[in-house]
């Protein structure tokens, strides 16, 4: 860690020679840590040499971290280092990338590293600017760096997943169990993306009523599925090719067979999707089906083609994140039957320590084919076993946090701090 390296700032070589601090420079910068993904109390601890404040507007230096996934199951983590008030003319942006073999602390201690050297060129600007010094550690058992050709990868860029867990639970009048599997392969390049992935749920559960009567309940799901993504052009397009084969008892679909193609435009370069995406995507694909049980328009199976149209926009900026998106589907056989979707969300600073919280979701639903015909009994609806006949589904969240009180959180004490959650007595 940091600290731990005797407290010594990382920092371009070609500035050190430059480390006089301005006329009427302050004693410690003020940094405000905007990142969702990040180990705050490791980076106080790592980094004591700044002052954190609570609110951006009492910063010297917005650290905004937006993260994504990488095809080896780590995270790719771009902090853009944003100047305030005397230091508004300097801004930079850093990557790190974690490995999905990375333990937490190695990825801690990688961001803890970046974050500090993001920091380099504000911290010259303040009087303890002569404290730092440029450290470099060789790796084990040299003495010098020395150029590396890239290491021969006999997995050729491929990761491969697998994962199953098993879940008991009971009481007197319930007993219930559940069991899950994963498993996928990936390979991602600049040019291709190629996705392969499983998932099954099995489920089984007993319910003794007041009258006595036993009532048993099981759901069963799985799928499989891969795609291939192609860039086409450096900055703005992508194809896609999708094959899919799954069943599930709740949605009557005894097995599921489609196939897919589309088509993805982003008015952002891609390079930019970490803070901006603004995508339009097109597909159309055909499945063949087969019911557990008659549907209500009478088919045991039968042969759909559909086609979906969505536009996506997602922002992360200093003032807060915002994503919308707006998605049609239909069969392209009746295009009564359709699916019409909106979703949003929203996490805002409307002023200093206020922040509103939005999240909003509608859906016009004329597509379920697959509906079995007669009426759900009680134990269907209740256990959510099956699903029922609507017309829309909608789901609205408003939240607001408000914080005031001192500027500086620069303290870490974690005693007390784990605990069981159940409380004093258990329950």
């Amino acid at each position: 860690m940091v600290t731990r390296f005797t407290a010594v700032l990382v920092v371009v070589a070609a500035m050190i020679g430059a480390v006089a601090a301005p006329a009427g420079a302050q004693d410690v910068l003020r940094v405000f840590l905007d990142c969702a993904q990040c180990d705050f109390n490791n980076l106080r601890q790592d980094i004591t040499f700044v002052n954190y404040v609570r609110d951006k507007t009492d910063a010297d230096v917005h650290v905004l971290v937006s993260t994504q996934n990488t095809a080896s199951g780590g995270s790719e983590y771009t902090l853009d280092f944003i100047g305030q008030g005397s230091f508004a003319a300097q801004g930079q942006r850093l990557t790190y990338v974690s490995s999905g073999s990375d333990t937490e602390d190695e990825r801690r201690r990688g961001v803890s590293r970046t974050f500090a050297l993001g920091l380099t060129p504000f911290l010259l600007r303040t009087s303890q600017s002569d404290r730092f010094s440029l450290q470099y550690r060789p790796p084990a058992g040299t003495a010098a760096p020395k150029p590396t050709a890239p290491a021969n990868d006999p997995w050729d860029a491929w990761i491969f997943r697998l994962g199953a867990s098993t879940e008991l639970n009971g009481e007197t009048r319930q007993h219930s169990n559940r069991f899950r599997t994963n498993v996928s392969a990936n390979r991602t390049t600049e040019r291709w993306k190629f996705s392969f992935s499983g998932n099954g749920d099995f489920n089984r559960s007993d319910f003794t009523l007041s009258d006595g009567r036993k009532v048993k309940s099981s759901s069963d799901s799985w799928n499989f599925g891969g795609s291939v993504i192609k860039s086409l052009g450096k900055d703005h397009w992508a194809g896609l090719i999708r094959t899919e084969v799954r069943s599930s008892t709740q949605s009557n679909e005894q097995l599921e067979v489609r196939q897919a193609i589309g088509l993805e435009w982003d008015y952002f370069p891609y390079a930019d999707s970490t803070r901006r995406s603004m995508v339009v995507q097109y597909s159309t694909g055909v499945s063949r089906m087969h019911y557990f049980e008659r549907t209500l328009f009478g088919q045991t199976k039968e042969t759909l083609f559909d086609h979906r149209l969505a536009a996506i926009l997602a922002l992360r900026q200093p003032w807060g994140t915002w994503r919308a998106s707006a998605a049609y589907s239909a069969f392209l056989h009746d295009a009564s039957k359709y699916n019409l979707d909106f979703f949003g969300d929203a996490d805002v600073r409307l002023f200093r320590g206020f922040s509103l919280n939005l999240e909003g979701s509608y859906s016009r639903v004329r597509d379920q084919l697959y509906l079995p015909a007669g009426q759900a009994t009680d134990e269907e609806v209740l256990l959510r076993l099956r699903r029922l006949e609507t017309g829309y589904r909608y789901r609205v969240q408003v939240g607001f946090s408000f914080q005031f009180g001192s500027i500086y959180n620069n303290v870490v004490n974690p005693r007390w701090s784990a605990t069981t959650g159940r409380g004093w007595g258990g329950q």
